[in-house]
């Protein structure tokens, strides 16, 4: 019952839910005295019966969604604090490998796979070739490394986002592709198999005086189909999506040299659910 439908001193809100009637008085006695003074002591424990209703019904409606489904109904989340799990130690060639058999380790070994192939070494043949290898299961591979070789060898691509037809950047100018995750999400995970979303925010383009495709700042989603292989997560199959994107902030941005600096100098992370 919402405040606007409650009626003081109604049957079942706090009142007696009684009805006195006051007979006239006698003529040949003498008045009784009135009884304002219980009346008012009645209506004041009413009202404070009534707001303790009111905050018990509040607190009641604090175990269900906003929506008015029952908890059991609302949309899994993950936590934003880190698991606390240790990160793993090995490394196959630059990449985090090692990861826990479980939905952490699957969580884990997205991430560390987004950044992999989100880097400014995916447009160098060999170092592309052994990215995709350590990061997917393989049969994938084989049909990944194919279909990238295509895109990577156009020269229409290539021209299109300011490098050259080998893929190295201009003279003058620094390449930079750079993916850092923000969260991660398990949409499904067995022992064998885990399906996890994760949310990236990117940089891409070229920081140079000359450049005409400068630096960008992107946000996606990227969904990985894992598989439990050699000892590790790998990739079955993937699918991109754009956002969420959040409002950018009224920044000033920075010269070229400053990001061609901080790439070069700033390193990257291996992430840990």
């Amino acid at each position: 019952m919402s405040p606007d439908d409650e009626t003081y001193g109604a049957p079942g809100t706090g009142g007696s839910g009684q009805t006195r009637t006051r007979l006239p008085d006698r003529g040949d006695g003498p008045r009784r005295p009135g009884r304002s003074s219980a009346r008012s002591t009645v209506a004041v424990v009413g009202i404070v019966v009534l707001l303790l209703a009111a905050i018990a019904f509040a607190n009641r409606g604090g175990d269900e969604a906003p929506s008015g489904r029952p908890e059991a109904d609302r949309p899994d989340t993950a936590p934003t604090a880190a698991t606390g799990t240790r990160p793993v130690d090995g490394k196959n060639h630059g990449i985090a490998t090692g990861h826990a058999r479980d939905a952490q380790g699957a969580q884990s070994a997205a991430a560390n796979f987004a950044v992999a192939l989100g880097s400014a070494e995916m447009f160098d043949k060999e170092r592309r070739d052994a990215i995709v290898t350590a990061t997917h299961v393989p049969d994938s591979a084989r049909t990944r490394r194919a279909d990238l070789d295509r895109t990577y060898s156009s020269e229409a691509f290539l021209t299109r986002i300011g490098l050259q037809p080998d893929g190295t950047a201009p003279t003058g100018q620094t390449f930079v592709s750079r993916v850092v995750p923000v969260g991660t999400k398990v949409e499904k995970s067995d022992a064998d198999t885990a399906k996890v979303a994760v949310w990236t925010t990117s940089l891409f383009g070229l920081a140079g005086e000359t450049s005409k495709n400068p630096v960008t700042e992107s946000w996606h989603t990227t969904t990985y189909t894992l598989r439990w292989t050699d000892d590790d997560w790998k990739i079955v199959d993937s699918q991109q999506q754009d956002g969420p994107v959040p409002t950018g902030r009224d920044q000033r941005a920075s010269t070229a040299d400053d990001l061609a600096k901080a790439v070069e100098e700033y390193g990257g992370f291996t992430y840990a659910r």
